[in-house]
Formats: structure tokens, C-alpha cells, sequence
């Protein structure tokens, strides 16, 4: 099978980013250079690549097929144990890096494949983080993910049901990506968004369950003076500064690239 007839088997299966994804199953599963991928046609008889290429048709997350996603500065293991890091959430790690102050201890909540605490940490050699999951599969990824990053050293990483158990102790911030879909919309995502896991992806009923369970049951584990910084959907922002009013905390909203509000900023007072 050549890169172009690939692509035009996987533009008829309905995937937008069809030359981009072949090139990407090419190169991980053919190991056609970069050379071949963008000035010629490159075939390949792998029987890797045509189950990557089946699979991918049958709309499993591309990032699933190849088995990590890049992200911020750092590559991840992925696995259908784990919501697949995007770049929206890069906004939170920049601004996590450039804000949170000279060695403190973190926690990052919901960590899923690990990727907030991991880059935060691989880009602070200051920091100390303790990474929080429900799942066990995905706390084992976190794991090796830190391994993988050279972050192990300085991460903690403990089992948690952020609606239900306080945290052990004390932070100088709480960072979280946690899930904030509503549930009646799941059914409208994509098919690979559907492919994810439900428990990273539904906020309850209306999205907000589990920033009200940041604000109401967690912000006690944030050391005075300490942020909260966490992910947000496009159109919760105004929901997000009725949370934060209503527990008395500062609020800010960053927009990412899109212009659509994306990241949460709260102070605890001192």
C-alpha cells in the first residue's frame, strides 16, 4: 500500500487531517524517512501499518494507534486507560511554569497520563508534585510516563476520588485538567472523542461537578497565598467566576489561541 493510496482510504473514512495521520502511521509503522513522506510516495506490505490503518477507520483516537502524543515539550505514552493530552492544555503548563513560585510542592489532579505534573516538573527542576487519579490504570501510566520524562525522582502519585476523599495535606498550588464535558453533550463529541474514557471526559450534569468539588471541598489544601489553576470549558467562564465569587476567591480567565476562554487562575487568600 503506497503514503497515497493511504491517504485517499483514509479521506473517504472521513478523517480531516488524512495526508498528516498517513504520513504519521508511515513513519511509525513503515519507518519511512521524512524524505520519503514529503517528496514521494512511499509503499509499504507492513502488517503493523494495515492494522493502524484499519483501526484508524474504524475511528479509534489516531494517538491511541501509535501509542504516545506529543505534548508541550515531552512526549507520552497514551492508552485507552487515558484521556489523550491536547494542546488546549498547554495554556495551564506554560502559565504553571512561569507562575508558580521557587520550590513549592504541587498537586495535580485527575492526571490521567501524568502530562501536567511531567511537564511542569521537566521544565521547573524547582518543583515537587504529588499527581492524583481515581484510576489505577492511569495512575500506572502516569507512572511510566514520569520514568519516561525524568520526573519520577519528584513525583508523587497516589490513587484519589477528587468528590469524595480530602486531600492528604497541604500544597502550594493545585493544578488540575479535570472533567468538565456535560453529560448530555457526550453524545454529540466525535467518534474518537466517544473513544476516550467517559470517566475523564463527563462533569455531571452540567459540567461543573467537579470544580465545585475544587472549591468547595479542596481549596483548604492550598497553602495561603497558593493558586488553584486549572482547565475550563470554552463557555463556563462566567460559570467558573460565580464558583470562585462564591468562595471568595480571586478569579482570572486566560483565553487560548482560539480566543475561547480555556484556563482558570484563583488565589487563595493569605
Amino acid at each position: 500500500m503506497t503514503l497515497n493510496e493511504t491517504v485517499a482510504r483514509l479521506t473517504a473514512g472521513g478523517i480531516e487531517n488524512a495526508r498528516g495521520e498517513a504520513r504519521m502511521m508511515f513513519r511509525r509503522f513503515a519507518a519511512s524517512s521524512d524524505a520519503e513522506l514529503y517528496g514521494g510516495n512511499p509503499a509499504s506490505d507492513s502488517d503493523a501499518l494495515r492494522d493502524a490503518i484499519k483501526r484508524r477507520l474504524s475511528h479509534e483516537p489516531l494517538a491511541y494507534i501509535l501509542g504516545e502524543v506529543e505534548f508541550f515539550r515531552e512526549t507520552y505514552l497514551v492508552t485507552p486507560d487515558c484521556l489523550i493530552p491536547r494542546s488546549d492544555t498547554e495554556l495551564l503548563v506554560e502559565e504553571a511554569i512561569r507562575r508558580l513560585p521557587h520550590g513549592i510542592r504541587f498537586a495535580d489532579l485527575c492526571t490521567g497520563s501524568g502530562c501536567i505534573a511531567g511537564s511542569v516538573l521537566a521544565n521547573r527542576t524547582d518543583l515537587t508534585a504529588d499527581a492524583y487519579d481515581v484510576s489505577e490504570a492511569a495512575l500506572n501510566l502516569a507512572r511510566k510516563n514520569a520514568v519516561r520524562n525524568g520526573t519520577a525522582d519528584r513525583t508523587g502519585l497516589f490513587r484519589l476520588d477528587l468528590l469524595a476523599e480530602p486531600l492528604p495535606r497541604r500544597y502550594g498550588a493545585i493544578l488540575s485538567n479535570p472533567p468538565y464535558i456535560a453529560d448530555d453533550v457526550i453524545p454529540t463529541l466525535s467518534p474518537e472523542v466517544r473513544r476516550e474514557p467517559r470517566i475523564a471526559l463527563s462533569g455531571g450534569k452540567d459540567g461543573l461537578i467537579f470544580y465545585r468539588a475544587l472549591l468547595d471541598r479542596h481549596v483548604s489544601a492550598v497553602e495561603p497565598g497558593g493558586l488553584l489553576m486549572f482547565e475550563i470549558g470554552y463557555d463556563q467562564a462566567d460559570a467558573i467566576r460565580s464558583l470562585a465569587d462564591r468562595a471568595g476567591l480571586p478569579c482570572e480567565i486566560l483565553r487560548d489561541l482560539g480566543g475561547n476562554p480555556r484556563c482558570a487562575i484563583l488565589t487563595r487568600p493569605r
